[in-house]
């Protein structure tokens, strides 16, 4: 039986970025501290909310052992280091485990938009050649490419391949999935909105942005759902979808970020392309935080 890396509510947390768009070490180590001290089981490090496709070599590196050196073995360390390049998915995965890192991060390659074949030969590629588990990344709105069931049944059989991070919106595939993959492929909600409803299939819990501005709402939904009270897990997620949706109501991290700076989190801008939120989110965002008593 393959070891699952957390149970409960990890964070997609933002990479924070000085007025020079620097990154700032300094408050990415109180973000991660703050985390921890609300509950966060993971801190995920260098994902598409950190940022990871703006971030340099370099900086990409720095990022992920700042996150292990901060979370000192409290919680595991996921990095994103998923690529459309094998050969440098491989090269950043490698240099995540000189690092210090507990598990990867591989989303599926996007632009190039392969064949289930070739997804399975890019994943088997990097997991047969560095000693970590990996969580897989199913997000086709970003990347214009899915995992088939049937697909995730062939890459599970690999040791090293142990988890899935979903945010394919597609309960029914999720579904077949998780039955054909019989216990060998832990399953992690990426999306805020379904968090009740795919661990209600199984799931461990949730990679999550939400859990960057309420990380204490976030364990609490994943505490109730592993407890088996779906009823008063769903009335939660319910409760607070509106918040769940605001933080998506411009391309993320963009509404996340201006969320955690309302908020006096000081976490500074989001990169180019990414342009600033408009007055209409910004207002949206605001008030769904004051809804809910967070600013």
């Amino acid at each position: 039986m393959k070891k699952t890396i957390f149970t409960g509510a990890g964070v997609a947390i933002v990479t924070p970025f000085n007025d020079d768009f620097t990154v700032n070490h300094e408050k990415l180590g109180e973000l991660i501290d703050w985390q921890i001290d609300n509950g966060t089981d993971a801190i995920i490090i260098c994902g598409t909310t950190g940022e990871a496709s703006t971030l340099d070599h370099d900086e990409h590196v720095a990022c992920i052992r700042t996150a292990v050196e901060k979370t000192a073995g409290r919680v595991p360390v996921i990095a994103g280091t998923g690529s459309n390049d094998t050969a440098y998915s491989l090269e950043l995965s490698q240099d995540a485990a000189n690092v210090g890192a507990d598990a990867l991060l591989q989303v599926t390659p996007y632009y190039n938009k392969t064949s289930q074949a070739g997804l399975a030969k890019h994943f088997l590629y990097v997991a047969e050649r560095v000693n970590l588990p990996m969580i897989l990344y199913n997000v086709p709105s970003r990347t214009g490419m899915t995992i088939a069931p049937e697909t995730y049944a062939e890459l599970c059989k690999h040791p090293n391949i142990v988890a899935t991070k979903e945010a394919s919106g597609d309960v029914s595939a999720i579904a077949k999935t998780m039955a054909l993959c019989s216990g060998e492929l832990d399953l992690y909600s990426g999306n805020d909105d379904q968090i009740a409803a795919l661990m209600g299939l199984g799931g461990k819990g949730v990679i999550s942005v939400l859990s960057n501005v309420a990380p204490a709402l976030c364990k609490e939904i994943t505490v109730g759902a592993l407890a088996g009270n779906q009823a008063d897990t769903t009335a939660k997620q319910l409760k607070y979808l509106d918040l769940c949706n605001d933080l998506f109501c411009d391309v993320n991290p963009v509404p996340v970020k201006e969320a955690m700076n309302l908020m006096g989190m000081n976490v500074g801008p989001c990169r180019m392309p990414l342009a600033e939120i408009s007055a209409a989110g910004r207002e949206k965002v605001r008030a769904t935080l004051a809804r809910h008593g967070l600013v």
